[in-house]
């Protein structure tokens, strides 16, 4: 069951610097916007740039002197605002702008030269070509730059909507309270045959900010086999809400010697499917575990002795499963 609804945004606060410079113009956030004539330009569509180095540099004003190299007076102005579309509010938090110089370095990659985290953001930097990369969450935008001595403002899209992940039973009956766990996987498989994991480990009623596309999500109730997968779509701008139901039960196992007797401690236990496959193995008196629903047969191992017997797991229904030694019609001598 997927909902949307907007995503609430609020207006952009700038960033005052105390800088001998004039400050830079915003963009107004309620101007139509149209291609200029030095657009920033969409790294998406151009083949992959060098990898972006992983030390990150705190972007502070700068409180150098007018004199001398790279004074104020040499530098330009780079002011940045960011919209989840073209048709909504500046986003006043959450962002992460890191600005990379075009020029390798010795190694190969790409040098962080200045980062800034919040809404809007300014930049002192030196004449030259840069890389501006904007992040939101999982949501993330790369766009090329060539500065001057000049003050520039741009306004950078992003395209981007975002994700809350629920799961439940049956419409009666959720699982926000339990084990429950998401992957979120891009569609396309890489090299080796596997989907590109975006996000892992995300618990449900948590956003996810994601770009706009539809990705694969993989609902783990427990850690056995109650595994659901769903391709969930990201609209711009929206939140998408998603349920995924689960048809499994929290299984608890005891070897007893007789119906509702005491459980036996120090016994080893295999689940299996109906086909001999093994499902989970577990030690103790009181192994407990969440399954998916079906048919399986479940093997005890205690003082060198083998109990089996089968069982079913119904949708919704936790309970204890006995294994009864005194009952057993297949005890076997290890």
């Amino acid at each position: 069951m997927l909902a949307t609804q907007p995503v609430g945004l609020a207006s952009a606060q700038s960033v005052a610097q105390a800088n001998p410079m004039p400050p830079a113009p915003k963009p107004d956030p309620n101007a139509v916007v149209t291609e200029p004539e030095e657009a920033i330009e969409n790294l998406l569509d151009r083949a992959p740039e060098p990898l972006f180095s992983d030390t990150l540099v705190p972007y502070a004003p700068s409180t150098r002197s007018l004199s001398g190299s790279g004074s104020a007076t040499e530098q330009g102005a780079l002011y940045l605002m960011s919209k989840l579309t073209r048709d909504s509010e500046p986003l006043n938090d959450g962002l992460i702008w890191r600005i990379y110089s075009e020029t390798t370095n010795d190694e190969g990659r790409l040098e962080l030269v200045a980062t800034a985290q919040g809404g809007d953001a300014e930049f002192r930097l030196d004449p030259g070509a840069y890389l501006i990369h904007t992040a939101y969450g999982h949501a993330t935008a790369t766009n090329r730059i060539v500065m001057g001595r000049d003050v520039k403002s741009k306004m950078v899209i992003l395209n981007a909507g975002g994700i809350k992940l629920d799961a439940a039973l049956s419409d009666d009956v959720a699982l926000a309270e339990g084990p429950i766990t998401f992957d979120i996987y891009g569609m396309e498989f890489n090299e080796r045959g596997e989907r590109n994991l975006i996000a892992s480990d995300v618990h449900s009623g948590k956003i996810i900010r994601l770009n706009s596309d539809t990705y694969h999500v993989v609902s783990r109730y427990g850690a056995v086999n109650a595994v659901v997968r769903a391709d969930i779509q990201v609209i711009p701008g929206k939140l998408t809400e998603a349920t995924i139901y689960h048809k499994a039960a929290d299984i608890t196992l005891k070897l007893v010697n007789a119906p509702g007797g005491e459980a036996i401690a120090n016994t080893s236990w295999s689940v299996l499917s109906p086909g001999g496959d093994m499902v989970v193995e577990a030690n103790g008196a009181f192994p407990d575990f969440v399954l998916a629903a079906g048919e399986y047969e479940v093997i005890a191992r205690n003082n060198g002795e083998t109990f089996r017997s089968n069982f079913s797991v119904a949708s919704g229904e936790n309970r204890e499963v006995e294994v009864v030694t005194a009952s057993s019609k297949s005890q076997l001598s290890n």
